[in-house]
């Protein structure tokens, strides 16, 4: 196929609008909806890896939509009339198929690179920290693009009817939300009971890729491997489809995809922590003396480190010997519904903490400090207000004197609420000899650091509340 006769099937065919719906739809989605992908650390716009997952999160609908398209760019020669008159011409049937299946593979491939070039130019702006680690996550984001129309166009030709193109597309999105919500999930229960579900093997088949929740989190190699596998199987079919002329032939034509699924589920990993993995490189710590942030977040150390050293040395003169000697970016990626895990000796923190993303100076002080005396014990992926906040807001208040609403408690009714829940319990606790203050802070802070009792409860000395 040379430069003359692709530019021809470029103007003639559905390719070209078939790039421009893919690339007009997911922008408009991405710029029109207001949701995670623009919030927090994890933004697709903040980190090269953010970016490349949360573009790989939309062939949830962009996949099918290409399968789709290329089942209508399949039915032309049907349309056209001219199936028999191809056939008697000596040119061989996989030339004729090769030019429409580049043409819809270049504008699809286009058309995705356009995405990720738009959302580049803004992750450029944003961090020090590049790397090529994100590329093959969407090189294989680009693939499942191409295979699916191929795959498309060859089931077009085999099944040369109308409701072909609605249907496939219909059949590709029905695919992909049973791989996100029964046959791609293994249900599970974490050690402390929490019902929940992890993705498997199979799940891995689908275009889409679990919601991005760690900035730090990345696909195995094994993973961009085994779907490659499937992808060049679903292709081969596809082009196998295109070519074939007798119904034997169509029948063989599905062996390409067959075998590809077989070979790709041997090569996927069944553990979903050896599907979704940490990137080592970007969890390695930066530090400025016991200050210490990821790699990933080095540009934001200047800001935390001032802060971070002022909340060590008032927590030391609280605590004394008991008080944590090092601050540092929580690295740890726990699945959803597992308790968080802390440690009395380090003030662990996310800067997607509610109370550590509103602070910045004195109060980015006063925040670290509420980490350190309670860290939290909600499962991850959850969300709770109440005992453990006011806790927080005691104990802040207790090492530096003065009870003040927590950085991110911006509503005025639920200040109210915090004062009033907080308020008593704090003079109560200033009241008491220091020898009983501490031994209620030590109570609160080990209810908090074991997730085992109540750290508010423990404040004001083991009453129910």
């Amino acid at each position: 196929m040379n430069i003359r006769v692709l530019r021809i099937e470029l103007r003639r065919s559905v390719a070209p609008w078939a790039g421009a719906v893919v690339a007009t739809s997911a922008l408009a989605f991405l710029y029109l909806v207001d949701a995670s992908w623009w919030r927090g650390t994890t933004a697709w716009t903040a980190q090269w890896t953010s970016l490349a997952m949360w573009t790989r999160s939309l062939l949830f609908y962009l996949w099918p939509l290409a399968v789709g398209l290329g089942a209508l760019q399949g039915l032309r020669d049907h349309r056209s009339k001219m199936p028999e008159l191809l056939t008697t011409t000596p040119r061989p049937a996989w030339h004729r198929a090769a030019a429409p299946a580049g043409a819809t593979a270049i504008t699809l491939a286009s058309a995705f690179a356009l995405l990720v070039l738009v959302g580049a130019v803004q992750v450029l702006a944003r961090t020090e920290y590049t790397h090529l680690g994100w590329l093959p996550i969407s090189l294989v984001g680009a693939l499942f693009l191409v295979a699916g129309a191929v795959l498309g166009m060859g089931a077009g030709r085999a099944l040369p009817s109308v409701l072909t193109p609605p249907a496939l597309a219909m059949g590709a999105f029905v695919f992909t939300a049973l791989m996100h919500m029964s046959l791609g999930r293994t249900e599970t229960t974490t050690a402390a009971g929490v019902p929940g579900t992890e993705p498997n093997r199979v799940s891995l088949l689908s275009p889409a890729v679990e919601e991005v929740r760690d900035v730090l989190v990345t696909l195995s190699a094994s993973v961009h491997v085994g779907q490659t596998i499937w992808l060049l199987g679903l292709a081969a079919t596809g082009f196998a489809l295109l070519v074939a002329a007798t119904p034997r032939a169509r029948l063989i034509a599905l062996t390409p995809a067959l075998a590809g699924a077989v070979l790709a589920l041997l090569v996927l990993p069944s553990d979903p922590r050896r599907m979704y993995v940490v990137d080592e490189a970007a969890a390695e710590p930066v530090c400025d003396g016991p200050v210490c942030v990821t790699k990933t977040h080095r540009t934001r150390l200047a800001d935390l480190a001032g802060p971070g050293k002022e909340a060590l040395r008032l927590l030391h003169r609280a605590l004394g010997d008991r008080a944590p000697v090092s601050v540092r970016e929580n690295n740890a990626v726990l699945p959803d519904g597992a308790m968080p895990q802390w440690s009395g000796e380090t003030v662990l923190f996310d800067f997607d903490d509610g109370v550590i993303a509103a602070a910045k100076g004195e109060e980015l002080t006063r925040a670290l400090i509420a980490e350190a005396m309670v860290p939290g014990c909600t499962p991850v992926g959850w969300s709770s207000w109440g005992n453990e906040d006011y806790a927080q807001a005691v104990a802040v208040g207790w090492v530096l004197g003065d009870l003040r609403p927590l950085p991110g408690t911006k509503s005025a009714s639920l200040r109210s609420e915090v004062e009033a829940e907080t308020r008593p319990v704090w003079k109560e606790l200033k009241a008491l000899p220091r020898a009983e203050q501490l031994s209620r802070i030590n109570a609160m802070r080990a209810a908090a650091l074991s997730c085992e009792g109540d750290a508010f409860d423990a404040l004001s000395g083991g009453a129910s509340r």
